[in-house]
């Protein structure tokens, strides 16, 4: 019979294999085992993950199913409510002008204010798509940029970024995400209101062809909008994504356990409430993605503990208790 083998390598080997489920590899990368090209998995996402890249776009998928994946993200109640308005908005013009009434104007760009991992950027990608299915955008594709990639250094370089920018989102969303870092309070020579003049020309010049969603800190963004009023008139809906609440990040937590084949053992729910509680929900607060960070903490703590187990039964494999949970203050 083969001797155990050394504590300290089966914590290394145990630790490795869970990291290998949460952190990017081959498998993200397209590729199974051996090099080879894996199928494409299939779409689950279940709640906003600020902390992952929007899959592809599938074009085919019709509005109810995109729809049926936005009320499937937890909380963002008043979100969809918004979201919903307006596609109900586009969908009843479109009838209006079928029956040859005339349609109500209906402004789709967007501005989109909360902190952090509040599912912004998920929300706009989904909002492309039902766009794409009523037919009102060609692709329905969802292009994310910041300032960084709006504004040059020299004179007449950022009105180049700023188009190519829109280019690339032509049929589809322009997402800004930190707009308000394009309007600086002390701007002086800022080159960031010849991004902002240029994107509000190519708005009105394109307005058919791209949605414009701009999105920041609640209080940055209604300064931004304040001292901008070329941008503010464009901008008809503004949607807030308030903070999760502690039950609203454990039924996030719950789902990835789910989705990774654990469970939350005795006691670990009421942890759970507690160290979320406990977090200061200050510009520092993830949201999404300090639960996602969370649980994957939880999951490290777990293999460091059972890697001490000779011969760990399945349920000691998959079942997570208060003990794995990080400290709060950490």
């Amino acid at each position: 019979m083969p001797s155990p083998l050394p504590r300290r390598v089966a914590h290394v080997l145990a630790t490795a294999a869970v990291l290998a489920l949460l952190t990017p590899s081959a498998a993200a990368a397209g590729l199974a085992p051996g090099g080879t090209a894996a199928p494409a998995p299939a779409r689950a996402a279940r709640h906003p993950d600020a902390g992952q890249e929007p899959g592809p776009v599938d074009e085919s998928r019709p509005a109810d199913e995109v729809l049926a994946e936005l009320d499937s993200l937890v909380g963002l109640v008043g979100v969809k409510r918004e979201v919903r308005a307006l596609i109900d908005m586009i969908e009843v013009g479109r009838r209006r002008q079928k029956a040859g009434l005339k349609a109500a104007s209906v402004r789709r760009h967007l501005v989109f204010t909360g902190s952090p991992g509040t599912g912004k950027t998920t929300v706009a990608r989904l909002y492309g798509e039902i766009l794409a299915s009523l037919k009102v955008l060609e692709r329905g594709h969802l292009v994310e940029v910041s300032r960084v990639d709006l504004v040059g250094e020299h004179i007449g370089s950022t009105a180049l970024r700023t188009q190519e920018a829109f280019d690339r989102a032509r049929g589809g969303v322009l997402f800004i995400d930190e707009a308000y870092a394009l309007s600086p309070v002390d701007a002086g020579r800022d080159f960031g209101r010849e991004a902002i003049d240029t994107l509000v020309k190519l708005m009105e010049d394109h307005r058919d062809e791209v949605v414009v969603i701009v999105a920041g800190y609640t209080e940055e963004m209604s300064r931004f909008l304040d001292t901008n009023p070329g941008v503010a008139s464009r901008f008809s809906r503004t949607i807030t994504f308030g903070d999760y609440s502690a039950e609203e990040l454990l039924s996030i937590i719950e789902q990835q356990a789910s989705d990774q084949e654990y469970s939350l053992g005795p006691g670990a729910t009421e942890a759970l409430l507690k160290h979320f509680a406990a977090i200061p929900r200050g510009p520092a607060f993830g949201n999404g993605r300090t639960a996602r960070q969370t649980f994957e903490s939880m999951v490290e703590r777990h293999a460091g503990r059972v890697a001490q187990v000779a011969d760990p039964s399945t349920e000691e494999l998959s079942v997570l208790y208060p003990e794995d949970l990080p400290n709060p203050a950490g």
